[in-house]
C-alpha cells in the first residue's frame, strides 16, 4: 500500500506514475474494509470516489489539475455532500440524502479532492469520546480500547489509521482539536467565520467553525487556505482577504508567547503532560522565542459558559428535526403532538436530549436572566481578558487536554467529568479566535501528547508558523 508523507509528495508521486488515483482510492478503500471493526466510517463513497479519481487521473495527465489533486478526504458526517447521505450520526437524520454540498465540499471538490466518505461522530457533534453516536463507538486505532476523542472522533481517527490524507471536522469546543490531540493528528480552529458554515449541520451556531485534521501543519495550512474566504450563503463568513498560509511556513521569526498558569500548573493535569509542556516552553525559549507565564482567573468559568449558550442555541437549532418533513419518523405517532413528542423522543439520543432540555431550561421565563443573559456577559468577560493578553502577546499556550485518549466507558457515566475534557479548549471557540492542537510528545502509556496554540483573530499564518517549528519531545 502506498505510504502517504504529506500532499506535495503524494502529487509529486502521482505526476510520476509511481502510483495513480484510481489506484490509490481502491487501495485505501479496501484498507478502510479491512479496518470496518473500528467503525470510522458510516458510508464509504465507492461509486463517486472512483470516479472522481479516474477523472483526476486525466486532469494530471493534461497537466490542468487542482492543488489537492488525488488527496484522499474524507467528511465529518455533519457536512453535506450532494447526492450523498448525511445523518450527524442521528437516528433523526437516518436515510436522509442532502441536496446540497457544503461550501467546503464544493472548494475541495473545486481543487480535485477525492471524497472518500463519511466519518463517524458524536450525534450532532455533542460530545468529547464518540460514544454518543447512534451506530456506535469509534475505535482510536493508537489504542482501541480507548477513545478517539470528540466529536470529530472519526474524522480524526481516520487521518491516524492512514485511511484518509486529510479530513474536515467541526470545532464548537474542541471537537476537532481534543481529537487531534488524542490520535496525534494536527486539528485547527480557524477563526469564527474564516470558513463558511454554509452546508454544516449546526450544533451551536455562533461557535461552530469547521476545520482540517491533517497529517502534518504543512497539509492543514494548504487545505485551510483553500476552505477559506466569504461565501455569500453564510453572512457570517468573513470578507477579509486569506492569507497565503503555505508561505508562512518557512519564516524564521521570534514571538512573544504567554502560557496560562492556571491551565499549565491545574492539580487535575497529568503530570506527564505538565512535564512535556515544560519541555516545549524551554525549547521554545531556546529558539529565542520569548515566554512567560501569565494569570487567567476565569478558567472555571469557561465551560459553563460554554455549555449554557451552546445548549441553548442547541435548543433553537435542533427543533426543525421533528419528523414531520424528512428524517425519522415514528411509527407509533397517531396525531400531530405524538408525531413530534415520539419522533423526537425515539430519534435523539441520550446527550443529545440531555442539551436540548438543558437549553431550553436556560431560555424558559424566569431562568433567561438567570442564566442564559449571564453567561453572554460573562462570554463577554472571558473575551475582554483573552483579548487583552493577545495584545501584549503573540500567542496564548496551554496543553490541548488534560489527560491522554481514556478508556471507553471512564466517563460516561458522570456527565460533568466529561464535560471538564473541553476545559482547555472551550477558551477559543467562546472569544472566535483560531486555535491549533499540534503532536507535542508520547506519554508513558503509549499515548500522543497534543500542545494547544491560540493566536488573534485571523492570524492563522502566524499560528502555522509557530505550530511548524513545534517538534514531538
Amino acid at each position: 500500500m502506498y505510504t502517504f508523507k504529506g500532499i506535495n509528495q503524494l502529487q509529486a508521486d502521482l505526476r510520476a506514475g509511481v502510483i495513480s488515483c484510481h489506484a490509490l482510492t481502491t487501495e485505501i478503500l479496501k484498507a478502510s474494509e479491512e479496518k470496518k471493526h473500528l467503525n470510522i466510517f458510516l458510508e464509504l463513497f465507492h461509486h463517486s470516489a472512483l470516479k472522481q479519481a479516474s477523472a483526476v487521473d486525466e486532469k494530471i495527465k493534461n497537466g490542468t489539475a487542482g492543488k489537492l489533486a488525488g488527496v484522499i478526504v474524507g467528511l465529518k458526517d455533519n457536512i453535506c455532500y450532494k447526492g450523498h447521505r448525511v445523518s450527524a450520526s442521528s437516528k433523526i437524520l437516518e436515510g436522509f440524502e442532502s441536496l446540497y454540498s457544503a461550501t467546503v465540499t464544493e472548494r475541495l471538490l473545486a481543487e480535485d479532492a477525492i471524497i472518500i466518505g463519511r466519518c463517524n461522530c458524536d450525534e450532532f457533534a455533542m460530545g468529547s469520546s464518540n460514544e454518543n453516536s447512534a451506530y456506535g463507538n469509534v475505535l482510536n486505532p493508537l489504542n482501541e480500547r480507548c477513545v478517539p476523542g470528540g466529536s470529530s472522533g472519526g474524522a480524526a481517527a481516520a487521518i491516524a489509521a492512514g485511511l484518509c490524507h486529510v479530513t474536515l471536522g467541526s470545532d464548537t469546543g474542541g471537537s476537532i482539536r481534543q481529537p487531534a490531540s488524542f490520535t496525534g493528528t494536527v486539528g485547527i480552529k480557524p477563526t469564527y467565520g474564516r470558513v463558511s458554515r454554509y452546508g454544516l449541520i449546526a450544533y451551536a451556531s455562533s461557535f461552530d467553525q469547521i476545520g482540517p485534521i491533517t497529517k502534518t501543519v504543512e497539509d492543514n495550512a494548504l487545505v485551510l487556505e483553500i476552505i477559506s474566504g466569504q461565501d455569500k450563503h453564510d453572512n457570517t463568513s468573513s470578507s477579509r482577504a486569506v492569507d497565503e498560509y503555505c508561505k508562512h511556513l518557512s519564516e524564521n521569526k521570534t514571538y512573544k508567547i504567554a502560557y496560562l498558569k492556571e491551565c499549565v500548573e491545574n492539580p487535575g493535569l497529568d503530570p506527564e503532560i505538565r512535564q512535556n509542556v515544560d519541555r516545549q516552553i524551554e525549547a521554545l525559549r531556546k529558539a529565542g522565542h520569548q515566554v512567560e507565564p501569565v494569570g487567567f482567573p476565569y478558567l472555571d468559568y469557561l465551560v459553563p459558559i460554554y455549555y449554557v449558550i451552546t445548549t441553548a442555541e442547541a435548543s433553537s437549532n435542533l427543533s426543525r428535526f421533528a419528523g414531520m418533513h424528512y428524517g425519522y419518523r415514528s411509527k407509533n405517532a397517531t396525531d400531530l403532538e405524538s408525531t413530534f413528542k415520539k419522533s423526537r423522543s425515539e430519534g435523539f439520543g441520550k446527550e443529545v436530549k440531555r442539551r436540548i432540555m438543558l437549553g431550553t431550561f436556560v431560555l424558559s421565563a424566569g431562568y433567561y436572566d438567570a442564566y442564559y443573559a449571564k453567561g453572554q456577559k460573562v462570554r463577554r468577560v472571558v473575551h475582554d481578558k483573552t483579548l487583552e493578553i493577545l495584545r501584549n502577546y503573540d500567542f496564548i499556550l496551554t496543553p490541548s487536554t488534560p489527560g491522554t485518549a481514556f478508556e471507553f466507558g471512564k466517563n460516561s457515566a458522570d456527565p460533568i467529568k466529561m464535560y471538564l475534557e473541553d476545559i482547555f479548549t472551550v477558551q477559543a471557540p467562546i472569544v472566535g479566535i483560531p486555535a491549533i492542537s499540534v503532536p507535542s510528545g508520547v506519554h508513558s502509556n503509549g499515548l500522543p501528547i497534543g500542545l494547544q496554540l491560540m493566536a488573534g483573530f485571523f492570524e492563522e499564518a502566524k499560528l502555522f508558523n509557530l505550530a511548524s517549528k513545534i517538534k514531538p519531545l
